[in-house]
Order: structure tokens, then C-alpha cells, then sequence
């Protein structure tokens, strides 16, 4: 064989081997779409996906939009746009140190009470501000208790429709005095103000003032502040909340939204707050039950149309498109998309929330600031490889067109 037939038969190869890439790449995109969702393990009778064009706001694909589903943490997408519409970006949780007590020069006569305000984000560093504080005011010793006050909540440490496993394992008991995430010498505690407590009277040592004895108690109404700090604006706590989808945070955010917007710091109250503001902002709500913060409650519902809808309303929003935008995972950089989506073209094109419980698996949001979309799978259980390459190829599909 000449060199020139080599060449010749190479590129007649070259050409059938890509003939099929191009020929499924000029199909209409919804028929790449339905192409992407079939996976074997991937059951089509109990998926649901809608594509809306942020432009128009048409929809290009729609299988099962109404159909009711397990939304598992694509639930975070309600709170937070509920926590963004009565909250605000800017929003800052207040926690204070109070007290019916006086100073008496080194000695604070009293005790004081560590009271919570729901801060998802309080930490130890946010206790050791509050230990400097008193430290400054001249504070040696303490003659009354440290005490932690989580009575903005209300005592309930889990939510409705959570497996018993879930505690502790998915998350930390639900309280308004978190510290560290709940976690205290080294282990989740079940008493999130008495762990409070005594983590501030350690830090207040290590500034060199000695306390009382540690307690829970609820601070009496003539309780003046003597120290307060404030945690990052609510859209930093959202953007934590989101890429990593943390489900305590998610919890105790419904709660707050409850206590601010609602008839009390209660997870119910915070859920009825959630749908009447998706009502308000016009997204679908047949089929939609919102039952805790983070789905991991076997009784959540969406639908793929609601999710969509919200993200387009969100897109249109001037005053929550950004804040929700940047709280969510990045394809291939960040949370829990960094290990997936993570060539081109999809590598940094989709700004998603993922979820993922024994029932469902889903993955919602952006790609290339062109479409808004939704995947919602469940299965009993559901397969967690088949429905996430299934969401993949999907957002890849319109990461490409």
C-alpha cells in the first residue's frame, strides 16, 4: 500500500469514528436531553426534568414535571430563597452574653448568660471575641454560671419524617445555641447550650477569668447585654450551606425564618413561611409539601417544575439572583460538584445544588447563564451511580448545545 493510500484510508477512518459524535451532536437538544436520562438503574416512571430558558423563560424539556418527588437536599433551594426574601443578604445573627448583674471592679457579680439567636455559623472563635471582650471590661472572675440560653428555638432536636439513623449521623441536634457545629471535645453533643457553655467558660479561662459551674438556663426578661458578636452576612452562610450541603445549618436556617417571619422559631412555622413565599413569587405548588430544611425528611415533595420555575423567578429577581447564584456548588471546582462535571464543557458551566438520600438523588440549578434546570430521581432505593451519570450527561447535554 502507497503512502498516499495510508493517508487516505487513516482519514476515511478518522471520519466514520467521528461520524456518530457529530451526528448526535445535531440532534435537537431535547432529544439529547431524553438521550442523557436514559441509564439503565435510572427508572424514567420516577424521574422528573425541566429546562427553562432564562432568557425567555420558555421550557425546552419537560418528563414528569409534576410529577411529586423526594427532593433529598434540593430542598436547601426553598430555604434559601426564603431565607434570602425575608432575611436578606446582609442579614447578621446577633448572639449575646446578658445579664442581671454588675461589675464590681475585677469581679462581674452575676451570672452570665451565653443567649443564642439561631447563628448557624457561631464557632469557638466567635466565643473567644466574647471572652476578650469581657476580658477588656477588666472581668477577672465570674462569682455567678456560665449558662446557655437556646429559648429562641424551640426544644425539638430533629425534624418530622427523619430516620432514626439521621440523628447525630446526618446531622447535629437542631437547637438556637450551636457551637462548632455541635461538635465538643471531640464528639457531637446532645445538649447544644450545655456544650455552649462550657466551651465559653474554657475559652473564658484561657483569657484568664475564672466563672461558676456551667448550666442551661433561660435568661430572665430584665437581662441586660453585657457582650454580643455577630456572624457573616447571610449570604456567606448560605454559600457554606449550599456548596457543602449542610444539613444542620439548613434546619436551624427554617427555624430562623420561623422566628423572624413566622409564629415562632419552629420548624413548622419556618416550612409554612418557605410555601407562602414560593406562592408569592407565583412557582407551582401542586404536589409541593415543604417538611424540614435540609430533605432529609421522608416526607418532602417537589416537583421538577417548581424547582425550575423558582430558579427562573430567582434569575429575574434582581435582589436574590446574585447571593443565590454564588451559594451554589461549581462544576468540577467546588463542594459537592468539585469531583464531578469536571471536563469541558460542563467543567465550570454549571452552578448546582446536588442531594442525595437513600430515596432520591437530584442536582438543579444553572449552566452557562443560559438555562435553568432540574433533575429530581427517586428509587427504592434509588442508584446513586445510575441517577448522578444520568444528571451529568444531562447537564453536560446543555453545557454543549
Amino acid at each position: 500500500m502507497t503512502r498516499v493510500l495510508r493517508r487516505g484510508l487513516v482519514a476515511a477512518l478518522l471520519v466514520l469514528a467521528l461520524a456518530p459524535c457529530a451526528g448526535a451532536s445535531q440532534l435537537p437538544l431535547p432529544t439529547r436531553l431524553a438521550n442523557a436520562l436514559a441509564v439503565p438503574g435510572a427508572s424514567p416512571k420516577t424521574t422528573g426534568a425541566v429546562v427553562v430558558d432564562l432568557l425567555t423563560g420558555q421550557t425546552i424539556f419537560a418528563r414528569n414535571p409534576d410529577t411529586p418527588l423526594a427532593p433529598a437536599s434540593n430542598e436547601k433551594l426553598l430555604v434559601t430563597y426564603a431565607a434570602l426574601a425575608e432575611l436578606g443578604p446582609t442579614y447578621r445573627f446577633d448572639t449575646e452574653v446578658v445579664s442581671t448583674g454588675a461589675q464590681d471592679g475585677s469581679v462581674w457579680h452575676g451570672n452570665l448568660v451565653l443567649r443564642g439567636s439561631g447563628d448557624p455559623s457561631f464557632s469557638s472563635g466567635d466565643l473567644l471575641k466574647l471572652a476578650t471582650q469581657l476580658k477588656k471590661l477588666g472581668v477577672t472572675h465570674v462569682d455567678g454560671r456560665i449558662l446557655g440560653d437556646d429559648s429562641w428555638f424551640d426544644k425539638l432536636r430533629t425534624a418530622p419524617g427523619w430516620k432514626a439513623s439521621f440523628y447525630l449521623n446526618e446531622s447535629a441536634p437542631i437547637s438556637a445555641l450551636v457551637v462548632d457545629d455541635g461538635v465538643y471535645e471531640h464528639h457531637v453533643s446532645v445538649n447544644p447550650p450545655l456544650a455552649a457553655a462550657g466551651r465559653f467558660r474554657q475559652l473564658l479561662r484561657a483569657r484568664g477569668i475564672t466563672t461558676g459551674p456551667v448550666g442551661v438556663g433561660r435568661a430572665p426578661a430584665a437581662a441586660t447585654e453585657v457582650l454580643h458578636v455577630l456572624s457573616p452576612p447571610l449570604s456567606t452562610i448560605l454559600r457554606y450551606m449550599d456548596t457543602e450541603s449542610d444539613n444542620l445549618h439548613a434546619e436551624m436556617l427554617l427555624k430562623q425564618i420561623g422566628a423572624v417571619a413566622g409564629t415562632g422559631g419552629t420548624t413548622t412555622a419556618g416550612a409554612a413561611v418557605v410555601m407562602h413565599d414560593l406562592g408569592d413569587a407565583e412557582i407551582p405548588l401542586a404536589g409541593v409539601r415543604v417538611v424540614d430544611g435540609s430533605g432529609l425528611s421522608d416526607e418532602d415533595r417537589v416537583t421538577a417544575r417548581a424547582i425550575a420555575a423558582l430558579l427562573l423567578s430567582v434569575w429575574r429577581s434582581p435582589e436574590v439572583r446574585a447571593p443565590f447564584f454564588d451559594a451554589l456548588a461549581v462544576s468540577g471546582v467546588s463542594g459537592t460538584l468539585k469531583s464531578r462535571l469536571d471536563r469541558k464543557p460542563a467543567y465550570g458551566a454549571v452552578h448546582a445544588k446536588t442531594g442525595t438520600t437513600d430515596l432520591a438523588s437530584a442536582l438543579s440549578g444553572y449552566v452557562k447563564r443560559i438555562y435553568a434546570f432540574s433533575v429530581l430521581q427517586n428509587g427504592y432505593p434509588v442508584s446513586w451511580s445510575a441517577t448522578r451519570r444520568a444528571q451529568d450527561r444531562f447537564a453536560t447535554a446543555l453545557a454543549t448545545s
